[in-house]
């Protein structure tokens, strides 16, 4: 038996992973006990998502389990052993906002969360392909000390700067920079997974996301941006602008392209504990303005928001990835999905969920 382990199953890449793998794997096993509620509250909960893959997957098995409980996690990986061939870590608390509040919830999620997964594989499955999703937060805020330049709707890198064509790649430094405590676990996982696979040659790969979306992200205002944005457009719910004349530029990648990824590096896995900038580049970024605006045009509403002059510590106020190193690896994987595609799926998707006010 073929088998993919998955945690954070009942979130945005999780369940978008669920559905890509669950043809081509004879089992998936999920792990997931909805964390997300007692991050973000109740409305954030994953509760519908699991629901939804348990109902529509009949080879999907599902672990409310939590990534610190090492003796559960024992018990699941001794049951499956080697039949497992991909583990798939999705599992975090997200947000650099809610980890000051918490520091070690975030640190034991993040960090130790990541560490018993490794070990595990490791020892159960260690030649099982393990995939982590990092993010953009390991590199702190050192974005911001590039030659920005402010245009009317946006930042901007200077053209003349190496950046520019392409965005950020994997050579910037991740140290004296300001991180964020969500950062810094991130940051501990991420060195973790790449250490498993350079000391102990497993085949580990991290992805260093920039803005994971989709029309499955239960967005809430400390995480999921641009889900959280289209609720508010939809739902007339307050909006506020963190900074930097909310001109500051993200780019968004959709899960389905994220998990792809995934599929294409686990097909011709490396091992040595591979590092991947993975965010929509050039092809999917915005600014918050412009994100407000293209809200606007999808929903037909005239959103209610406010701007707030105190920036969110650590954050970028100019972030596009390079994935050229992804693409030189797996030349077949390419973009599918751009960004007004993107938020007229999460409009779809967040209508039938959260249905319109009434006039």
């Amino acid at each position: 038996m073929k088998i993919a382990l998955i945690t954070g199953a009942g979130g945005l890449i999780g369940s978008e992973a669920v559905e890509f793998f669950a043809d081509k794997f004879d089992l998936i096993v999920g792990i997931d006990n909805n964390l997300r509620s007692y991050f973000f509250g109740e409305h954030a909960s994953t509760d519908w998502n699991r629901a939804r893959l348990q109902s529509t997957f009949a080879n999907y098995r599902h672990h409310a389990v939590d990534i610190r409980d090492q003796a559960a996690l024992t018990a699941i990986f001794q049951e499956y052993g080697t039949d497992i061939a991909l583990v798939v870590h999705t599992a975090a608390q997200p947000s650099h906002d809610w980890a000051a509040r918490e520091p070690f919830t975030d640190f034991t999620v993040n960090a130790n969360g990541t560490l018993n997964l490794l070990e595990m594989t490791r020892q159960h499955c260690p030649e099982a392909v393990f995939i982590f999703t990092s993010t953009n937060k390991v590199y702190g805020d050192n974005p911001n000390f590039l030659p920005l330049v402010e245009l009317e709707t946006r930042w901007e890198i200077d053209e003349s700067h190496p950046y520019f064509a392409h965005g950020i790649d994997e050579k910037m430094s991740i140290d004296h920079t300001t991180h964020s405590l969500f950062g810094a676990s991130k940051v501990a996982a991420d060195v973790l997974v790449q250490e498993y696979g350079r000391y102990f040659g497993m085949k580990t790969a991290v992805f260093r996301g920039g803005c994971l979306t989709g029309p499955r992200h239960s967005g809430a205002q400390l995480h999921g941006f641009l889900s959280y944005l289209m609720k508010c457009a939809i739902t007339g719910q307050h909006y506020t602008v963190f900074g930097y004349k909310g001109k500051q530029v993200r780019d968004n990648i959709h899960s389905h392209d994220l998990v792809n990824m995934f599929w294409h590096f686990y097909q011709q896995p490396r091992t040595g504990g591979e590092v991947y900038n993975a965010g929509g580049g050039r092809f999917a970024n915005c600014s918050m303005q412009e994100a407000i605006v293209l809200c606007e045009e999808i929903t037909g509403n005239k959103m209610s928001y406010s701007y707030s002059e105190q920036n969110r510590v650590g954050d970028h106020i100019w972030y596009v990835s390079d994935v050229r190193r992804f693409q030189q690896h797996y030349p077949g994987w390419q973009f599918e999905y751009g960004l007004t595609a993107t938020l007229t799926q999460i409009f779809n998707e967040l209508r039938q969920r959260q249905p319109a006010p009434s006039a």
